[in-house]
């Protein structure tokens, strides 16, 4: 991998369910050394809650996992999530399994034991994907454009000074752009460990507004948020 590659790995934050620990810790601690960081679940529920707090950029997956498999757990995802690069990890025994995530848009699938050539292949990939999702942003608004890599919003060439939360709530609404973000995924995401009141929505929602097009951040009463289709 060059330079410019490995930079941009370090950005980003991975999702890695398996029920095995020995080879979730194997796999993780390859994982640590390309990306920012390794979110660890051992089951597809436990996937689920994390994908829904955390919001990841790429996920791995098993497939044989207790409670909810890799299969039920991709499928969950892209119920609401049709971006974020899903890569499923399987044993030579599993194959099968693939047939039924064939169309939940994988950006590629593992075989274990995983080598190296084909991990970073596989993240090299994941990272192309992001990059062109991310790189939509300049095109949704007129005179407007948002770098994914500096945070930094821009209109007309000149930047728009976005705080913590702004950014996070931005980028929350465009990666989701396809459908509305409820308050629930709002508070995780945005607020984290934090309460979120409604009052303190309704500001944040203000505030970006006033930086952004007219109309262009869409509330649904007593759901969440969307972007604005142009």
């Amino acid at each position: 991998m060059d330079k410019i590659v490995l930079e941009k790995l370090k950005t980003l934050t991975i999702l890695y369910a398996e029920d095995e620990e020995g080879i979730r810790r194997k796999i993780t601690d390859s994982l640590k050394y390309y990306v920012k960081d390794v979110i660890e679940a051992k089951d597809g529920e436990e996937a689920l809650k994390l994908y829904s707090e955390k919001k990841p950029d790429i996920i791995f997956t098993d497939i044989m996992m207790p409670h909810k498999n890799g299969v039920e757990f991709v499928k969950a995802v892209r119920e609401k999530d049709k971006l974020t690069p899903i890569v499923i990890i399987t044993a030579h025994t599993e194959k099968e399994y693939l047939l039924s995530v064939v169309d939940m848009h994988l950006e590629h699938y593992l075989v274990k034991p995983i080598n190296l050539k084909n991990l970073k292949e596989t993240l090299k990939k994941c990272l192309d994907v992001i990059s062109k999702n991310r790189s939509i942003a300049s095109e949704l608004f007129d005179g407007y454009s948002y770098d994914f890599d500096n945070k930094i919003l821009s209109y007309q060439g000149k930047e728009i000074k976005l705080s913590k939360k702004e950014i996070d709530f931005f980028e929350l609404l465009f990666l989701n752009r396809h459908r509305v973000v409820t308050y629930s995924e709002i508070e995780n995401y945005v607020w984290k460990d934090e309460v979120m009141s409604e009052d303190a929505l309704k500001s944040l929602v203000r505030n970006l507004r006033h930086k952004l097009p007219k109309e262009h951040i869409v509330n649904l009463s007593g759901v969440g948020y969307r972007l604005k289709d142009d």
